[in-house]
């Protein structure tokens, strides 16, 4: 759908975000009426000093409306605070719905979502598109109806007080309204182009400065500099887009207001000298300052319709991911209690690209209490197994059960809560390695995380670190190695306590001591639950209950590691047989 400055449906979407705020949202309209009348009051009562008391001398009267003036002033000082500064709260309260509605809708989304859509896409959509709709309400919307407003009144003063003068000014507004049509349009166009140049900006960047390391590593900084350089230049060239037409186009609106007051004053000029007193000094010294208060406002809506257009178009983007439907369909009913943690997979079959299957159609039968091991070459499907177990990814057919009940029955975050995942590769947050392990989850005491580090043998590595479990492990955790990143990982999931617990790789990439300490971990964590190892190391599975091979998404091979290794031609034994050749 194409952002319009003025798409209706769009408009009315976003105008239902103030209902919970339509007090204020009232307040903002009756300040903006009261601004418009007490602006155009000004000039009125300056006319009326010029031709009723300066002109007949008289002080006391001068000084009275003066007096009169003042308060006026005072009052419109007044509505212009309270008009900005509820314009702008209701603004900020608005988006803070809107984010914490996106940012909701976001947390439900499929991996698969996640998969195709940039990073720095969606932080453009949560942050700075965000921010740009509370400009409909601090700079676009309501500074629009101000200025219309005040146009009114003043025109309605206009009239009142000479209609001929009046007229000028009327035949001149057409022309101004003419040229602020097409400013408008152009703007749409080019500030739409800024906003994708942005989100592409942000994508490139986030992209890169994530891989750094990867960047330096294989000498790309002259590649990548480049084609930041051109996409910053694609940036800079939408932005000189607007330049532009606002280079023209206020030119051109300031000369024609200038036109219009030398013709006001030359009219009016003429006819005071010709001894017409339907016109006075007092009209044209009220009229320069209408002229002001009328063509200003009229010349900034069009700043203002830039700032709608940025705020409507931003909105369009951050709605389009509110109505993206891409969840797991949470419909179970079920809550999953503490699972004993038989697990079936029965025809399973589920490809990440449509009509290209991963898994195909396997059969999996774990008991209760198992520890079993996924073995096969890279792509054979092992991870994909977990992500399925966990519903993070929706499967083409088939069932899989745990305790004989469908997956699918059991409510999503229920399911979750029993299931434990420790990964390969492990993402830490920019936090203390005790918000770490427990992810903030306040059920989960120090005293808890305490025993379990200690059965593990992990408290004495948190200890010998400053800070202990206080300790901060900057972003994604990089303070610590590799190792210590996976014991970490390896206590969050213990402290979860779950029935079921998967690990997905977990001693590829560590040196012998860390692995020393995982395998420690590994035997404690899996002790009296069911638990599912994905391994490129054999040597590291061979005491599991039950070894499963997989090769291009079947299952080949089953059986114990005694068994798999008894049979000559098998892919276990092979697999193991060119590790232990490589290992000697």
């Amino acid at each position: 759908m194409k952002a319009k400055a003025f798409d209706t449906r769009l408009f009315k979407r976003i105008l239902k975000y103030t209902k919970p705020y339509q007090l204020r949202f009232r307040g903002v309209i009756v300040y903006a009426i009261s601004l418009s009348i007490f602006a155009a009051l000004r000039p009125y009562l300056l006319k009326q000093t010029v031709d009723g008391y300066i002109k007949t001398h008289d002080q006391q009267g001068l000084l009275l409306y003066i007096a009169f003036m003042g308060i006026v002033l005072l009052a419109e000082v007044f509505s212009q605070y309270y008009f900005v500064y509820w314009a702008n709260w209701l603004g900020q309260d608005i988006v803070k719905d809107i984010r914490t509605k996106l940012f909701k809708h976001l947390l439900s989304f499929r991996m698969k979502y996640f998969d195709h859509v940039p990073v720095g896409q969606l932080v453009t959509r949560s942050v700075s598109d965000i921010e740009a709709i509370a400009r409909i309400f601090s700079q676009g919307l309501f500074m629009i109806i101000s200025d219309l407003m005040k146009m009114v009144v003043v025109l309605v003063f206009m009239f009142y007080m000479n209609w001929k003068l009046t007229w000028i000014v009327i035949v001149a507004m057409p022309i101004l309204v003419f040229f602020t049509r097409i400013f408008q349009r152009k703007m749409q166009v080019a500030f739409e182009e800024v906003r994708t140049e942005i989100a592409n900006m942000n994508s490139f960047v986030q992209e890169r400065v994530t891989g750094m390391k990867i960047v330096q590593l294989f000498n790309r900084e002259d590649i990548e500099f480049d084609k930041f350089k051109n996409i910053n230049d694609k940036h800079r060239k939408a932005w000189i887009k607007t330049i532009l037409y606002n280079s023209i186009f206020f030119p051109i609106a300031d000369i024609i207001s200038s036109l219009t007051l030398g013709f006001i004053v030359l009219y009016g000029g003429f006819k005071i000298l010709n001894g017409d007193a339907f016109t006075t000094f007092g009209d044209l010294f009220s009229y320069t300052m209408f002229i002001g208060m009328l063509f200003n406002p009229l010349r900034q809506i069009a700043d203002k319709f830039n700032e709608m257009q940025l705020g409507m178009i931003a909105a369009n983007r951050v709605f389009d991911i509110l109505d993206t439907q891409d969840q797991i369909q949470d419909t179970g009913t079920i809550e999953a209690p503490i699972f004993d943690g038989t697990i079936e997979f029965k025809d399973v079959r589920f490809g990440y690209i449509p009509n290209e299957e991963v898994i195909k159609g396997i059969d999996l039968e774990v008991k209760a209490g198992q520890t079993i091991a996924i073995v096969g070459s890279t792509g054979a499907g092992k991870s994909t197994i977990i992500n399925l177990l966990n519903r993070f990814y929706e499967i083409n057919s088939g069932t899989i059960c745990i305790d004989h009940h469908n997956i699918e029955n059991y409510t999503l975050d229920s399911l979750r809560k029993q299931i434990a995942v420790v990964l390969q590769d492990v993402f830490l947050f920019a936090d203390t390695i005790y918000n770490n392990i427990t992810l903030n989850n306040p059920a989960i005491s120090r005293e808890e995380v305490l025993a379990a580090a200690k059965k593990i043998g992990v408290h004495d590595f948190i200890m010998s670190l400053p800070d202990n479990y206080d300790f901060d492990v900057k972003e994604r955790g990089v303070m610590l190695s590799s190792g210590q990143r996976q014991l970490i990982a390896f206590l969050r999931a213990f402290v979860s306590n779950p029935s079921i617990l998967i690990l997905d790789e977990a001693t590829s990439s560590i040196d012998t001591y860390s692995e020393e300490l995982i395998q420690r971990a590994t035997e404690t964590i899996t002790e009296g639950r069911t638990s599912i190892v994905i391994a490129h190391r054999l040597a590291t599975i061979v005491n599991a209950d039950k070894i499963v091979v997989m090769d291009k998404g079947l299952i080949v091979e089953e059986g114990t590691h005694q068994e798999l290794i008894n049979r000559e031609t098998g892919y276990y034994k092979n697999l193991y047989d060119s590790q232990f050749s490589v290992a000697n």
